[in-house]
This record gives C-alpha cells, sequence and structure tokens, in this order.
C-alpha cells in the first residue's frame, strides 16, 4: 500500500524508517518529515534504495546506522 512508513526504534537508539512507494503528492511532506526527525534528534541520516521503495536510518549513537 503506497505512502505509508513503518518506523522503529532499536535498542541503541537507532530511528529505523522503511516505505514502499510515496505518492508524488506525498513526497515532499514525506522528506520534511523526515528532515524534522533528523534535526530535533540530532545526528545522520542515510537513504538506501530498495528493490521496492526506500530505507531510511537515523543514528546519533556514536554514529551506529542500522537499516
Amino acid at each position: 500500500m503506497p505512502d505509508q512508513m513503518n518506523i522503529e526504534i532499536l535498542e541503541d537508539g537507532t530511528i529505523s524508517f522503511i516505505t514502499d512507494a510515496i505518492s508524488q503528492k506525498n513526497h515532499a511532506s514525506a522528506d520534511e518529515f523526515l528532515g524534522e526527525v533528523q534535526k530535533l534528534t540530532g545526528g545522520n541520516r542515510e537513504t538506501q534504495k530498495r528493490k521496492r521503495g526506500f530505507a531510511y536510518t537515523h543514528s546519533h549513537a556514536k554514529g551506529f546506522v542500522h537499516y
């Protein structure tokens, strides 16, 4: 189903977002949301293209990054 994000907070504090398809009309607001999460929590944001959709990870604890 398009326009859904699965969000998981891992034990080390990493926040993981996984999406399949984000429609053109919601793409900008989804990207702004991810940017705001990064701004509010500090740390880095990495994007990994999946075969179906994207996986976004955000890390702030000693550089740990999980997908």
